[in-house]
């Protein structure tokens, strides 16, 4: 096994690799208990999604390791599971099963142009601008999502929004949540964000704000309400119902998203680790193929986007320099299904640190766009401010995309426009007519 890994070669050894995997696991952990928790805001059966969630991630992230060999993990994307709930099911109305449906049929769409080598052209048709705009805005989304259920922001009908009461003891108890994973993460702590939910979560217990779990470890839920789910459309609806324009749109944004965000993730953790050689990723489609697979699966599981996680830097940080920490990682997800009673503990105040938390830390794309040309800064301002105020990631990257082309044409930089964008364009116009019938 040692000789697979490439353990000599690498300079590593098992210690060194669990260490890592284990790492990487605690510093993602959080995501078996927000993914669930967010999910289920669109009507889907928390117990199952949380077993969805941890399987989606134990063979995502063991495909990674076996077939990529990179100690990267994989688990249902923050951002991606917002988009979800609360722009496709909820400010579509769309059915969460024809929702699962859209995420099956982009991780197949995923899974072909990898395999057909297109990967490389619409990552070139898209400029770098939007897509850091793209990442930032939906970590402002998050953001404003975390402080609306903590009770810091609230709707007001003077001013559609205004600060909320923080006198209140959920609101305290997500703002102490706040302040100590703050804490954690400013000192380098590696998984500051899941053990600030599980402070927040015990501080809250003491004073009564959070139920009592009547057990830690129990059996495992019942995956049935999710599992297979994306089947249902197709013995409700006819075909033409199904497959609609608005679905199309939202199997782009799930592609869109994913596509970026796994490319970026993949390249940026690979680098820290010293993978990268003449700016190319060694085994890059495998590890693409291993993402887009684990969205497959997933979606049949009963939970939103599998993707690569950032997080993976922390277990390279710890050591892990082999698929076999990805394993590991993929070991410990599967045990953590025996958890699943913790759930009753995860309220709106021990989820919410972690969301603002994760979009502080998505919005530092912002500094890579050049906000000193406006032919750049505007398409990009439109897709960042417009995801938490249409409360749509969707709508944003339609925006944005409407807009590039046309500051660029102004400009005279009509030429510098990929032919592809100048197609999203005329998409994302009709996406808009769509809508206003």
């Amino acid at each position: 096994m040692d000789r697979y890994f490439r353990f000599d070669e690498l300079g590593t050894n098992y210690r060194r690799e669990m260490i890592g995997g284990l790492t990487t696991f605690l510093a993602m952990a959080y995501i078996l208990f927000v993914n669930p928790y967010i999910l289920s805001d669109a009507g889907m059966d928390e117990g199952a999604v949380y077993v969805a969630t941890a399987l989606a991630a134990a063979i995502g992230t063991i495909i990674m390791g076996v077939l990529a060999r990179y100690p990267i993990a994989l688990a249902p994307g923050m951002g991606l599971n917002a988009f979800f709930t609360y722009t496709v099911v909820i400010g579509m109305g769309i059915p969460w099963e024809t929702a699962l449906l859209g995420v099956f049929i982009s991780g197949l769409v995923f899974i072909f142009i990898t395999v057909v080598g297109v990967r490389e052209i619409v990552i070139n048709a898209i400029p770098a601008e939007l897509k850091y705009a793209a990442g930032a805005g939906i970590g402002l989304f998050i953001a404003f999502i975390g402080l609306k259920n903590a009770g810091i922001v609230v709707g007001s009908e003077a001013t559609l929004v205004e600060l909320g009461h923080l006198g209140d003891p959920a609101t305290l108890l997500a703002i102490f949540g706040i302040v100590v994973t703050v804490i954690f993460i400013t000192l380098g702590i590696k998984g500051g964000i899941f053990y600030g939910m599980i402070l927040t979560a015990v501080v809250g217990m003491i004073f009564g704000t959070v139920p009592l779990p009547n057990q830690i470890i129990g059996s495992i839920p019942s995956i049935s309400p999710t599992f297979g789910a994306i089947f249902a459309p197709f013995g409700e609806m006819a075909f033409g119902e199904v497959f609609t324009l608005q679905l199309f749109i939202v199997i782009l944004t799930f592609l869109f998203v994913d596509f970026f965000d796994t490319a970026g993730t993949l390249y940026a953790v690979a680098n820290q680790a010293g993978f990268v050689k003449d700016n190319k990723l060694p085994r890059a489609q495998r590890a693409l193929i291993a993402d887009s697979s684990a969205t497959s699966i997933g979606a049949l599981l009963g939970t939103s986007t599998t993707t690569a996680y950032i997080e993976s830097s922390s277990g390279i940080a710890a050591g892990a320099r082999s698929g076999f920490a990805s394993v590991v990682t993929g070991l410990l997800f599967i045990v953590a299904l025996f958890f699943s009673p913790l759930l009753v503990v995860v309220t709106n105040s021990v989820t919410a640190p972690a969301l603002i938390i994760v979009g502080v830390l998505m919005a530092g794309a912002l500094a890579d766009i050049d906000w000193k040309k406006f032919e750049i800064a505007v398409p990009s301002f439109f897709t960042v401010l417009a995801m938490p105020l249409t409360y749509s990631i969707a709508t944003g990257i339609a925006l944005g995309f409407i807009m590039y082309p046309v500051t660029m044409v102004c400009k005279g930089r009509a030429k510098d426009v990929h032919p592809i964008m100048y197609g999203l364009f005329v998409i994302f116009i009709l996406y808009f007519i769509f809508l206003g019938e």
